[in-house]
């Protein structure tokens, strides 16, 4: 009897547990942790030999610690949040109360460190799958809200896609968004020889603490900053970005592509979502590995959306709605 193409199964890293996705024709391997929902590894054949593509956590101290945030799932907001305050409907709130100073700071989310349960695992001649769930966004200081989280990971033919589910479980409508924070690689080298491009016409300009300007301020044409466009593939060269885009422009399927080559060996990347915003990271201030690997981070909204009135309605979840959000890789060899 021949074997089926797809195989999930449950593992483990040292002492974290995690589940692996393996696509035995394509020669491609997920393992996701748990812990986080962090993917650790994307490993594909490349030239006959196994190449991981995703720059994670290296071992269960590093899932535990959390260090660069490596492919962290982020919600129920992305990216940082003004002096870790913001105001929705009326309602002052403060994420850090009795904080003060440069102490202040909440960013990516409340999930991070949390254990995941896995609520789905499975595999056909389709693909194999699995869906990992929390309920751990729960009312806590500065966010009166309940939102049950659902984070699918899908291996097929057409790469890797990763589904979020939100569902306010509260009483009052909540604001929320999600975003994905991977690492890539695509040489043992550093991220300058390798070539990016990012679909879009705007850059969300920021502050020194990475909060965008206010108001109109935060948008600039990339025709205004060129240094920073990406537009057309280019290499990244000398370039430090940290970064977000926006008014992203589609393929024809529907899916936008920021895509990452590296031209010496004909491998590349499509890192897809189907709306939002991307941000770019070259992972200059990583505690390890700096500028080797770089983040591009598909997000549902701009970082400190839950400050920014154009915002108000994308971010707005109802009691007893769900909103979801799909983004992905594809692999592409030339």
């Amino acid at each position: 009897m021949q074997a089926m193409r797809y195989a999930s199964e449950r593992s483990a890293l040292g002492d974290q547990p995690v589940v692996v996705l393996t696509d035995r024709l394509a020669h491609r391997r997920l393992c996701i942790a748990q812990h986080g929902a962090a993917l650790l590894n994307f490993e594909t054949d490349v030239g006959g030999a196994m190449f991981d593509l995703a720059d994670g956590y290296r071992d269960a101290s590093e899932i535990v610690a959390r260090p660069g945030s490596r492919f962290a799932i982020m919600a129920p907001f992305a990216g940082r949040i003004a002096d870790a305050r913001y105001r929705f409907d009326g309602q002052l709130q403060d994420l850090q109360p009795g904080v003060v100073g440069s102490e202040r700071a909440s960013r990516h989310g409340f999930v991070r460190g949390v254990d995941f349960d896995v609520s789905a695992l499975n595999a056909d001649d389709d693909g194999a799958r699995v869906t990992l769930g929390s309920a751990a966004i729960r009312p806590q200081p500065g966010y009166p809200h309940a939102i049950d989280l659902a984070v699918t990971f899908s291996l097929d033919a057409g790469g890797l896609t990763l589904e979020a589910r939100m569902r306010n479980v509260g009483n009052d409508a909540a604001p929320c968004f999600f975003g994905w924070h991977p690492y890539f690689r695509l040489a043992a080298s550093l991220v300058d020889g390798w070539q990016l491009q990012i679909p879009a016409q705007t850059l969300i300009r920021t502050d020194a603490t990475l909060i965008a300007l206010p108001g109109a301020a935060a948008y600039v044409p990339l025709d205004d900053a060129p240094a920073l466009d990406f537009r057309e593939p280019r290499a990244i060269g000398d370039s430090i970005l940290d970064q977000g885009y926006t008014d992203l422009e589609a393929d024809t399927d529907g899916r936008i592509r920021t895509r990452l080559r590296d031209p010496s060996s004909g491998l590349g990347i499509a890192v897809w979502q189907e709306r939002g915003v991307m941000h770019a990271f070259t992972a200059d201030t990583a505690s390890r590995d700096a500028r080797r690997a770089i983040a591009l981070e598909p997000m549902e909204c701009m970082a400190d959306a839950f400050n920014r009135p154009e915002c108000a309605q994308a971010i707005r979840l109802e009691p007893g709605a769900e909103r979801s959000f799909r983004c992905g890789v594809e692999i592409e060899l030339s």
